[in-house]
């Protein structure tokens, strides 16, 4: 396993970050324990999860994936061996994981409640990462193609710094970061940090993967010139790069088959392009899953690859890929495919 620095935090986390979102949906909190065992013997350090887990999110599963994680603490006695990261929602009607308020804000007094939570989820003193899931401003976010609402408030960035730099000196939160966030978001967190001596955001979590490389019109130069590093979430495109979901499959037990959310990438030209992709994997001797993965760890910008699996199997060969010999061939060979239809699924 390979490792790199957490933006300037002096932190050294694994190239791979192991991915928690189904552990209360999809996985069980035994097959959770598995997963996190494994993963630590293959030298991976990092790990994310997020208040709002599992996903998709509902009241009912809403936690359990940080108490899974708090469990295996308890049980393990290994907190010292994991970076761990989690995340506070954003502005969204998703109120479930507030006592008192009617929507999630990143107030200051919503994200005191957010933060003791998790922690208490988690049976642990500290949050390594805390990341803001979303923007508490309207933005263009998970898939979705238009801005919409300018004039919407939103808290401030200054505040949010504040709010978190309270928990920071608390030691509740080592450092922060921000996730689903735009070029502009980013800056003004970096610019308001440095103007008041607030917490400097150590990394950006967005989606990036051979049909989305949006990151690298804006956000990937933010992230080489500020060292803010990417963490990279959905390499896979939800599965989709792995084929499996190829002239209208539905395999049983999939995340579309169980919940139907993959429209993200579904849109107008996206089966092509991952054709392309797949065309490509197979004439190289190589799986899809080497291609797709290797690709996102080979950007200078990536500081760490989120995966996620469902199976043991499945995250074995998730971190296998890895292994993978990137070529100047397979470069020129992507880019090519992604300069004929550039991110159909961003």
């Amino acid at each position: 396993m390979r490792y790199s620095e957490l933006g300037r935090t002096g932190l050294q986390v694994s190239r791979v970050c192991l991915g928690t979102m189904t552990w209360g949906s999809q996985n069980s909190e035994a097959e959770a324990h598995a997963q996190m065992d494994y993963a630590l013997e293959r030298g991976i350090n990092f790990w994310d999860t997020a208040e709002m887990y599992a996903s998709p999110p509902t009241p009912e599963t809403q936690g359990s994936t940080e108490r899974y994680i708090g469990s295996w603490f308890a049980k393990s006695g290994k907190r010292d061996q994991v970076v761990l990261a989690s995340k506070v929602a954003g502005r969204s009607p998703m109120a479930w994981t507030r006592d008192n308020d009617p929507i999630t804000r990143q107030t200051r007094a919503q994200i005191d409640e957010a933060v003791e939570k998790s922690l208490k989820r988690l049976q642990t003193d500290y949050i390594d990462l805390y990341q803001l899931h979303w923007p508490d401003r309207a933005i263009r976010v998970f898939g979705g193609m238009t801005f919409h609402d300018y004039a919407q408030d939103f808290e401030p960035f200054e505040a949010i710094l504040e709010a978190l730099d309270a928990h920071v000196k608390k030691g509740n939160i080592r450092h922060v970061g921000v996730s689903n966030e735009s070029p502009w978001g980013v800056m003004r967190f970096v610019a308001e940090a440095e103007k008041r001596g607030l917490p400097r955001i150590a990394s950006i979590q967005n989606a990036y993967h051979l049909v989305n490389r949006t990151f690298e019109y804006g956000l990937a130069e933010i992230a080489l010139r500020e060292q803010v590093g990417l963490l990279a979430y959905s390499p896979l495109a939800q599965g989709f790069l792995t084929g499996k979901y190829q002239k209208g499959a539905l395999p049983a037990g999939s995340r579309k088959a169980l919940y139907n959310r993959g429209q993200r990438y579904e849109g107008p030209g996206a089966e092509r392009a991952i054709q392309g992709y797949l065309d490509l994997a197979a004439a190289q001797g190589i799986s899809p899953v080497q291609l797709a993965l290797k690709f996102v760890d080979t950007r200078p910008w990536t500081t760490s690859t989120i995966i996620g699996a469902t199976t043991m199997a499945q995250l074995k060969d998730d971190i296998d890929a890895f292994d993978l010999d990137w070529s100047e061939a397979l470069e020129a060979a992507v880019d090519a495919l992604h300069v004929q239809q550039p991110n159909p699924c961003p």
